[in-house]
């Protein structure tokens, strides 16, 4: 069977919902992906520094987000045969190839963070483009 080109790139789109690239960009886009991804940023650390680093992750979460990240071979987990033992947590070399489009990420979040906040009060003041409107800014 001869597919065309436009045929294979649908059949590899993440907009499929049989696309494992889709699975991939779960786990990518998922917040606590992208805040452990970036408490690891400088290196390994400890399961309670990463709780400690990032506030409001369960342990539950954390522990299902790294057993997740180690899995996809984004996340390197290390026992050390000490008393008690001593696990540390770091990225991978496929680890630390994200660091550059979540650092990206957090950069835009923070750099546009005033302006939805803004947009997000006025929704909720109801202060919307009236119905029919293309809701577009001119």
């Amino acid at each position: 069977m001869v597919t065309t080109r436009a045929e294979s790139m649908l059949r590899d789109s993440p907009y499929r919902a049989d696309c494992p690239t889709r699975r991939i960009l779960d786990r990518i886009g998922d917040r606590w992906t992208v805040l452990i991804v970036g408490a690891l940023w400088d290196g390994s650390a400890r399961f309670s520094e990463l709780r400690r680093r990032i506030e409001g992750i369960s342990q539950k979460m954390l522990t299902q987000t790294l057993r997740g990240l180690e899995r996809d071979g984004l996340v390197r987990r290390t026992v050390h045969p000490e008393v008690p033992v001593r696990v540390e947590y770091a990225l991978t070399e496929a680890g630390r190839t994200l660091r550059g489009p979540l650092r990206a990420l957090e950069e835009w979040s923070i750099a546009h963070l005033g302006d939805v906040s803004a947009s997000q009060e006025a929704y909720d003041r109801g202060d919307r483009p009236p119905p029919g409107s293309t809701g577009r800014d001119t």
